[in-house]
Order: structure tokens, then sequence, then C-alpha cells
């Protein structure tokens, strides 16, 4: 099995290109993180508002 396995040939792309790939992905982590963070947020604020809504201390007109 292992014979097999140091036959195949697996093409990469050159440090430069690999280098820019991993900046771009490591920018996508972010980008998410911070989605996820303002996601929290705006629930939390959601909560709070329902809260407030449940309890009658705020009415809509």
């Amino acid at each position: 099995m292992n014979d097999v396995l140091k036959q195949v040939k697996v093409s990469m792309p050159p440090l430069p290109e690999q280098t820019a790939i991993a900046a771009v992905l490591s920018d996508m982590d972010a980008e998410l993180e911070a989605l996820e963070a303002k996601l929290e947020k705006a629930r939390q604020v959601k909560q709070g508002m329902m809260q407030q809504l449940l309890t009658g201390k705020v009415r809509l007109v």
C-alpha cells in the first residue's frame, strides 16, 4: 500500500502562490469572526428588546 502512495504525484502551486492563498483564507477567517460577533450582538439586542416588550417597559405605538 505504501508503495502505491509513494508513486502518486501531487502537484502543488509555487510557494508565493501558497502564501497568497493562505493570506486570503486568513482574511476570510477574520471576516467570518467579525460577522459572527456582529450576529451575536444583534441577537443580544433582539433578546433585550423582546424582554422589554414582554415586561411592558416598552410599548409599541
